[in-house]
Parts: structure tokens; sequence; C-alpha cells
């Protein structure tokens, strides 16, 4: 696999953070495995809402309600829980799903992001280029493949060039549209755009930009003091911009990011604003609210892990991620696996008289996914070793597949009797 030198001393950084980790032990506070569950719902993710031939995701299953040529910032966080699992499988030595995996990816690329305004990645709607944006960014970490980046920080430049500047200060609008104003869904992604950016090319002008959209934030009233990043919050954005802070802390080392990274990600899991019943709440069942939750919950585990963010509150946000998970997983139909689909609140079951969504399907399989990857992490750390990884672009590579199997309830075990299995993704019916 080719890096340019700014990769690797990217991926110097990470080790380093990763090996800090240990110093403070996160290992009491993990209750359960979530490798299978992982695996059985990115499979009926997949399964049933994947065009295997474009990479990209239908609304509803096998787009049954013909509702999917609109959605476009949907398809970054859906592709965001196949590169995850996509480096899982690759520390597994997993390769051949890997592989699988990576096909669907740079298939997506190529059909860019299923975008309804044409054969590019630009868009009317600068949040939805942002979030395409950052997906790339990340396909190109997953990858180790500067181009992809490279990518990223072309589409950046198409947002940053929508810039005005009002009594306030400067901003990003929501849209090309004459008189279209500045929102938290636009500004925080964009805001942590321009960081990623910023932490890979070392250009003062992204550093620039991401404080100077925040301070708009900050300065317009848009996020409030308490916490909220908008007015209704909504966890993608407190999300988002949780991230960005812990970002720019890091870069900056200004304390208020950090105080302000917890703020944010503290105030999803625990508000009666953003919860119902301790569990995140059901935000409706548009394709935009339901996958809201998706874009939280990768970021909330970024900040678990990070041990330079409060302890308190990484092991409250720590509880709350698997708590959720925990409510999910029990209240999947297993039995109608591999169409087993998720419902919008997490402490209800789906209704298999309505269509299922592809929204609510990305927000579990993005829960279960990271949690995953959370306490991986963690046990890693606090145990020193370290998982070997995979290059999955080397000739010659070994293939050691993950044989592992799992029972419906995720359980890894041995050999198995009679009853239904998962192995590698595919389910098994032994009689």
């Amino acid at each position: 696999m080719k890096h340019s030198k700014a990769f690797f001393l990217l991926v110097a950084g990470f080790i380093g953070a990763v090996s800090a980790w240990a110093d403070t032990d996160l290992t009491p506070y993990i209750i359960g495995e979530y490798e299978g569950k992982a695996d059985s719902l990115e499979y009926c993710l997949v399964e049933n809402f994947m065009n295997k031939n474009k990479g990209t995701f239908w609304s509803t299953p096998n787009d049954i309600a013909g509702s999917s040529k609109y959605i476009y910032w949907q398809q970054a966080h859906a592709i965001d829980v196949i590169i995850y699992a996509y480096e899982r499988y690759v520390e597994e030595g997993r390769l051949d799903e890997a592989n699988t995996y990576k096909t669907y990816m740079t298939r997506w690329l190529s059909n860019y992001a299923n975008n309804y305004a044409g054969s590019t990645f630009t868009n009317p709607y600068t949040d939805d280029m942002a979030w395409i944006g950052l997906s790339i960014f990340h396909l190109g970490e997953a990858l180790g493949n500067d181009r992809y980046i490279k990518q990223a920080r072309t589409i950046y430049a198409i947002i940053a060039a929508r810039k005005k500047t009002d009594d306030i200060g400067t901003y990003l609008p929501w849209n090309t549209d004459a008189g279209s104003k500045a929102n938290a869904c636009t500004l925080s992604p964009a805001c942590l755009l321009a960081t990623r950016l910023y932490e890979y090319f070392g250009t003062e002008s992204y550093l620039a930009d991401a404080e100077m959209y925040y301070k708009y934030l900050i300065d317009s009233g848009i996020t409030k003091s308490d916490g909220r990043v908008e007015e209704p919050p909504l966890t993608y954005t407190q999300g988002t911009l949780g991230e960005a802070m812990r970002r720019l802390y890091h870069i900056t080392g200004k304390a208020d990011y950090k105080t302000k990274a917890a703020l944010y990600l503290t105030y999803a899991f625990t508000n009666s604003r953003c919860t119902s019943k301790g569990l995140l709440r059901h935000e409706g069942t548009s394709m935009d609210q339901s996958i809201f939750k998706a874009v939280l919950i990768p970021y909330a585990v970024n900040f678990v892990l990070d041990d330079e963010m409060n302890d308190t509150r990484r092991r409250t946000i720590m509880k709350y991620l698997q708590n959720n998970a925990d409510a999910l997983w029990n209240h999947l139909d297993l039995s109608r696996y591999p169409k087993t689909y998720c419902p919008y609140y997490w402490g209800e079951s789906f209704n298999y008289s309505e269509t299922a969504s592809m929204g609510a399907m990305v927000s579990g399989a993005s829960l279960l996914e990271n949690v995953c990857r959370m306490n991986r992490k963690i046990i890693e750390a606090a145990s020193g070793i370290r998982p070997v990884t995979y290059d999955t672009d080397t000739e010659g590579a070994t293939d050691q597949s993950n044989d592992d199997t799992y029972n419906l309830a995720g359980q890894r075990i041995g050999e198995y009797g009679e009853g239904i299995f998962i192995k590698q993704g595919k389910k098994y019916i032994v009689r």
C-alpha cells in the first residue's frame, strides 16, 4: 500500500494517541461483545439496502418505494458504516470480506454517491457536500490513498467559494439559493472538514476557516451556551460539532474547545431534548431524520477513545452507547434474518407492517459497528496488544479470514449443533 509522506505523518500521530489510551483504563466499563452483532446488522444493511452494482444505497429495501433519487447526503453516512467495517475486517485479517467492501466503496465513488445533480460531487446544498467530503476523506484514510483525500479537498474548495459575510461575520449558506442563510447543519460539518484538511495538509487557511465557522455559530446565537448546537437540538449536529471541537483542541491546545467537545456530546446522550427513557430519541421518519443518529455515534466513540477528554464524560458516554446498543439488539427480530430491520427508536421493535428505512438501518448498523470499535480499542490499549493489520493491496498476502461463528445473540461460539448461526455475515441453519 502506498502512502504520501503526509499520510505517514498522520498515521504516526494517530498511533501515538492510541498508545496513550492505556493511561485511563476503561475496560471495567465494557459490558458485552459486539463483533457478531455488528457483522449481522451490516449484512442486513448490504443485502437489503445496497445497490451492489453501484455501491450506493436505496431508501427502502430493494428500492420498493422508488424514492431513492434524491437521497445524497445520506449516502455519506451509509458508506461510512461500510468503511468502518472494512477497517475492522482488515485488522482481523478477513481479507475476502474486506476486499468485497473495498469494491463497494470504490463503486460508490465512481457513481458519485448517487448525486442527483449529475456526474460530480457538487450539489446546490453546501451541507450535502460537506458530509460527502468527510466520508471521502475517511475512505482515503481507510485505503491509505491520498488521492481521495485530495478529492475531499477539491470538494471543500467549492464549498469555501460560497462564503458570505454579514454584520455577524463570515458563514457558509445552506445552499446556493439567493438569500440562503447560515445554520448548524452546514457550518458544523464544514468546520469539521476544514479541521480534517488542516490536520492532513497543514494549510493555515483551513484552520482559520474552521475557527471562523465556529465563531459564527457562537456569535449568531445558533449554538447555545447550555450545549445545544442548534434549536431544536438534533443528534447529528451535536455529534459533528463535538468532533470538530475535539480536533480543534488537539490542534490549538485551547481549553475551551475541549470543554465544548464534552458539552455538545454529553448533551446528546443525557438531555431530555435528545433522549427518551434513557435512549436516543425517535427523531422522525424521513430519510433526513432517521439517519441523524448514524452521524453522532462514531464521533461519540472518538470522544470516548480520547484520553485527553474528561474521564467522567467519557465513561458517561461509553455507558450510554452500550445501553443503546443493547436496547437495539434486544428489540431486533432475528427470526427474520437477513430481513432484520432497525426501528426508529431503539427501545421498541420494528413494525413489519411498515416499510423499513435505510436511515434507521444505517443508524443501527453504525451503533453496533462503532460500539464494537470502541470496546476493541479499549481492550487493545489496556492489554498493550495491537492487532496485526493486513494489506488488501499486497500481492500474495495470506488470507487469514476470520472463521469465528456466532449465535443469533451475537456471542462467539465454537462447534455448534442444531440451530441458526452467523458465520462471515451469512446465516446457516443446522437441523
